[in-house]
């Protein structure tokens, strides 16, 4: 099979095309390797990648129209995995635009690669963000999502929202997949886990928002990755039982479906470095912060149409997942008890 990747050099994106390769697909990776976070880690991401011959790279921004048409135009592809997107919950009240050229232009670049191209099914990276207020646990992909807290929140379910137009209009087979709190090796240095394993390794504070009052569906990559590629295996297919009158938000009479990928455990955000700590052998100095704007007190994933349609559940340890981070962590930064980044 011939797969583009989006976000290739991302952390998502690396762990996906490694197992594609691994399994005999072609992959075709594009990232427009932006400095959002260390760029250096993301070139380190596709050193692992490049060598293999069936991977080729194209540095390219999804927003770059008349690029994507020559791409999907000249390559090919049967199916289409998109997980760039200028990421994150906090960035997205600091630097909005961002998030309308990458997820909102690039993403119709994508549904237009694939209406024009014959793509066989296009599964894409929604978030758990896309729950915003809903306090109703766990979150199902049945529930009404139309209450995000941020733009990041709502340039997803615009994404879904899209995605179910252009099934309708054109039968492209789509799938949304809503993540919940990824982390493992490779990570983004802007997320929890890395920014607690370098800052307790340099002896500074980490900052703890809602004075640790979070709850958290911390799911491994390695899940993550499993649930994208038995997805990509199965092309959303319409509900014939949906109508109208009883619409059903996760599925459509359209080829068009949503799934949660959560380990469906919630973990407390104290217990979570607990973990970290034992696993370092440092305790970490707290400051405790109220909650940050834009972010939601807890996430729980109910997995239940995942596991019905796809026949899947993650199922990696919070305890399990940190030994592997920690382990990368340590060789890919040299051991340093600094713990800086590069």
């Amino acid at each position: 099979m011939n797969v583009l990747v989006t976000g290739a050099a991302g952390f998502i994106g690396f762990h996906v095309c490694r197992r594609l390769l691994d399994r005999g697909d072609s992959v075709t990776g594009l990232d427009n390797m932006n400095d959002y976070y260390d760029v250096h880690l993301k070139e380190s991401r596709l050193a692992q990648l490049e060598p293999e011959e069936a991977f080729s790279f194209v540095k390219m921004d999804l927003a770059d129209r008349a690029g994507m048409e020559e791409l999907f135009d000249a390559s090919r592809f049967d199916r289409v995995i998109n997980l760039a997107a200028q990421a994150g919950v906090r960035y997205s009240l600091i630097n909005p635009y961002s998030y309308i050229d990458s997820n909102i232009q690039g993403f119709l670049n994508i549904l237009e690669g694939c209406r024009h191209n014959g793509i066989e099914h296009l599964v894409y990276a929604s978030s758990s963000s896309v729950y915003g207020a809903n306090e109703s646990m766990p979150f199902s992909v049945h529930d009404n999502v139309d209450h995000p807290l941020s733009l990041y929140a709502a340039s997803k379910k615009a994404n879904e929202l899209m995605a179910h137009t252009y099934s309708h209009l054109y039968g492209i087979p789509s799938t949304g997949l809503r993540f919940f709190t990824v982390y493992g090796p490779w990570g983004r240095p802007d997320m929890a886990l890395f920014l607690f394993t370098e800052a307790i390794l340099a002896g500074r504070p980490i900052e703890v928002f809602n004075f640790g009052n979070h709850r958290r569906d911390f799911t491994y990559i390695d899940d993550i990755v499993e649930g994208v590629l038995r997805t990509l295996d199965h092309p959303a297919e319409p509900n014939p039982d949906w109508t109208g009158l009883k619409p059903d938000p996760g599925t459509s009479r359209a080829p068009w479906r949503v799934y949660n990928i959560g380990n469906s455990r919630p973990v407390n955000l104290m217990d979570y470095i607990g973990a970290l700590e034992r696993e370092l052998g440092k305790t970490a100095e707290k400051n405790f912060l109220p909650m940050q704007p834009g972010d939601v007190p807890d996430t729980y994933a109910d997995v239940d149409q995942l596991i019905e349609d796809i026949g899947y559940k993650p199922e990696t340890s919070v305890d399990e997942g940190i030994r592997r981070f920690v382990a990368w962590y340590r060789e890919y930064y040299g051991s340093k008890e600094s713990g800086s980044v590069k």
